[in-house]
């Protein structure tokens, strides 16, 4: 904090001090005119209710008194008035380094023996998910959701299915954490909206969904421009992030022809930045573990 604002919080929190302290006092002494009956003259609902004049209890006295003198105390001792940092030394960044460390002791053990265990094992693991959980919802749940069922508005996929457009195993999917992924869908509008329209009733097509037959047929020929990225026969491909059209799971909606259309039309960008500077690969390892906890918890239900 400058100097400049420093002085002027101390300005204020004087000025309004001194206004309270003032109000306080003079209220215990300032005489109010009232009438014989002890009220003021002031009536209210055709003169049913009267207002009167009645002394501050003694305890709203004390009371305000005590936490006058608190708040001088507060001021004396920690951070609050301006640039001085109080006579403890307190401040919150240090409050949390040292919570931040209390925490890193706790857990320092779990993770070491966590160490020699693989993210499958961990799953079964109640304290490597409840960590990997906390992680998942400080650090990745504002794009795939809490509950890591993904966000089509924002491409964010869903991670607890069986389909993964980087590849699903434990080295691909700590790659995908901390060194981040940046999948481009190209626009190819350029084609002409019929066959743009054809293209997508052919990618339906490959996951059994109801769709035109006769502009899939048609649609199939121009589909060899998309079977670069995305295989032959829809498969996709996890070294270019080129995701799986021959299923039902899909990243930027809900599978309709719309959707195909505006993303052929359009193209996509999906952008899952790098937290290699904000996660360790032991917190990675927990993350994963708990997704995989997740997965399998799914499939039970199903």
């Amino acid at each position: 904090m400058s100097t400049f604002w420093s002085l002027w919080v101390m300005f204020l929190v004087v000025l309004n001090g001194s206004i309270t302290l003032f109000l306080f006092m003079w209220a215990q002494k300032v005489e109010i005119p009232v009438l014989e009956d002890g009220t003021t003259g002031h009536v209210w609902a055709h003169g049913v209710l009267r207002e009167s004049v009645r002394r501050l209890p003694g305890w709203w006295t004390v009371a305000s008194a005590a936490f006058f003198i608190w708040m001088c105390g507060y001021l004396l001792m920690f951070p609050g008035f301006g640039g001085f940092q109080g006579l403890r030394g307190w401040s919150s960044h240090q409050e949390l380094a040292l919570d931040v460390a209390r925490n890193d002791a706790n857990i320092a053990d779990l993770q070491a023996q966590f160490a020699s265990l693989t993210p499958a094992q961990l799953a079964a693991n109640p304290e490597a998910q409840q960590i990997g959980e906390r992680l998942f919802i400080d650090n990745c749940a504002a794009c795939h959701q809490r509950d890591a069922r993904g966000n089509p508005r924002l491409g964010a996929p869903n991670l607890v299915d069986a389909d993964w457009i980087w590849g699903g195993d434990d080295a691909s999917i700590a790659t995908s954490i901390l060194e981040g992924r940046q999948g481009v869908m190209p626009a190819l509008g350029s084609i002409g909206a019929g066959k743009v329209t054809d293209v997508a009733n052919y990618v339906l097509s490959l996951s059994g969904a109801p769709h035109d037959g006769a502009r899939a047929a048609a649609g199939a020929a121009e589909f060899v421009v998309c079977s670069a990225c995305h295989g032959a026969n829809g498969e996709g491909n996890p070294m270019l992030g080129a995701p799986r059209l021959a299923d039902s799971t899909w990243t930027w909606g809900k599978g309709d022809l719309a959707m195909i259309e505006k993303t052929v039309t359009d193209g996509a960008h999906g952008v899952m930045p790098a937290w290699k500077a904000r996660l360790t690969e032991s917190d990675t390892r927990a993350i994963i573990a708990w997704l995989r906890s997740q997965s399998q918890e799914r499939l039970a239900r199903l």
